[in-house]
């Protein structure tokens, strides 16, 4: 079960747009939740909401400790393994302030209470470059969250350029996908595999139900085949999914009363 997430556009910047045709051919070729919004404006509530099931804090400089149920205690409650792929993090356990092109309130799991008090936990937090050792030796976890840095998730320019077309972020974060997810999700390793693409929230002027309408991909080769969704979904349900999928027995915040996604399955 993989989780990645990239940054701060519309449904309608993302799906049909020629300069992603990775991230719109994977929307084609399996399943696309047509009707699905972010929960609040700025990013880090979304972040908390897609592993805690509630906002926290609508404050991107946010420096405080959640101890909300969330899902590594989920996770730790049923035995299932995790770890959350950073790229760009200067050193695996890492829980400090940003160090740029990383940024710590893209990696929630850097602020709860169960990783902060311990180490064991805190080593699940890994740099990204983790992940191509972790799938050539068989040793993907059960749950992978994976974060871009800020220049190939669609929030920054490319090669910190300080501007660059709305285009060229977007078409670096598809390369990004496609150079490293792709290898992936065709892996043997993945062939009971699930994986979910998905944008923290909208542009800011979309407001629509508190973060605005973003692109959420699933694929993987027991996902539907060429289906596209209109049943309203947000976040939480997100976070239901991977807790269903993983058969998790606790299920934090608002992903225990949302819309289950199981329509996205043959």
């Amino acid at each position: 079960m993989v989780l990645v997430v990239l940054e701060n556009h519309s449904f309608s910047d993302v799906i049909g747009n020629p300069v992603m045709p990775y991230l719109n051919s994977l929307a084609a070729q399996y399943s696309l939740a047509g009707n699905y919004f972010a929960v609040v404006h700025p990013s880090i509530g979304n972040y908390f909401m897609l592993t805690t099931g509630v906002v926290e804090s609508t404050d991107d400089a946010f420096a405080g400790i959640v101890t909300d149920d969330n899902i590594v205690r989920a996770l730790t409650a049923s035995s299932l393994t995790w770890r959350a792929y950073m790229e760009s993090i200067p050193a695996p356990g890492y829980t400090g302030p940003d160090v740029p092109p990383y940024l710590r309130h893209h990696d929630p799991f850097s602020f709860f209470s169960d990783v902060l008090s311990s180490a064991s936990e805190a080593a699940n937090i890994v740099p990204f470059t983790q992940l191509a050792t972790d799938l050539a030796s068989g040793a993907l976890p059960r749950f992978a969250f994976i974060a871009p840095n800020v220049e190939h998730d669609a929030h920054n320019c490319p090669g910190n350029a300080l501007t660059c077309p709305d285009a060229a972020k977007l078409a670096a974060a598809d390369a990004w996908l496609r150079s490293n997810i792709d290898p992936l999700l065709n892996s043997p390793a993945f062939v009971r595999g699930v994986l979910i693409i998905t944008f923290d929230e909208s542009v800011t002027t979309d407001l629509a139900h508190g973060g605005g309408q973003v692109a959420a991909v699933l694929a993987g080769p027991l996902v539907k085949k060429g289906f596209r969704s209109t049943t309203f979904y947000q976040h939480p349900s997100t976070l239901r999914l991977i807790l269903d999928l993983l058969h998790a027995s606790d299920h934090p915040g608002a992903s225990a009363t949302a819309t289950a996604m199981n329509e996205f399955f043959p």
